[in-house]
């Protein structure tokens, strides 16, 4: 395994624990890992099995969450990206593969600049903007404490 894909594959899933963690700190929504990896750890030892390539494409992009609302409202599902810098092409371009399987759908990009949610449709029609995630949802507070993790893995900063 080439060492900058697996320093991918670490950020991305630092992103992911980051994104579960201030939710359940916040205390506020339900997180249930959704992803391929969580939900379908048998499909993930057979990728050889003869499950037709549809199949296969639309469970390998399954949303990493499902969020569920304060008090019960509604069900959210949420990709999770890490990103080191902010792209509008390519932060549509994901939301994009997200709309075509899984609509509708929210996409949460974790940066060291900060923290990003919006839904996938928003982010297409904007042409890739993205906005910053909600205080309502997470508290300003909270937010800096995990960005300073997040820092802290990037760049070894304490």
């Amino acid at each position: 395994m080439h060492i900058k894909f697996a320093r991918e594959i670490i950020r991305g899933r630092i992103a992911e624990v980051i994104f579960e963690q201030m939710f359940k700190e916040e205390g506020s929504s339900t997180v249930i890992p959704f992803g391929y990896e969580s939900t379908m750890p048998v499909m993930a030892q057979l990728r050889n099995a003869k499950t037709p390539q549809r199949i296969k494409s639309l469970v390998k992009g399954a949303p990493d969450f499902a969020l569920i609302g304060p008090g019960g409202r509604g069900v959210f599902l949420v990709e999770v990206k890490y990103r080191s810098t902010y792209s509008k092409s390519e932060i549509k371009k994901i939301a994009q593969r997200q709309l075509k399987n899984w609509s509708p759908s929210f996409l949460f990009i974790a940066t060291p600049q900060g923290f990003y949610l919006s839904s996938c449709s928003e982010i297409v029609s904007r042409g890739g903007e993205i906005a910053p995630l909600p205080t309502n949802l997470i508290s300003q507070e909270l937010q800096e404490k995990y960005l300073k993790l997040l820092k802290e893995f990037e760049g070894g900063q304490k």
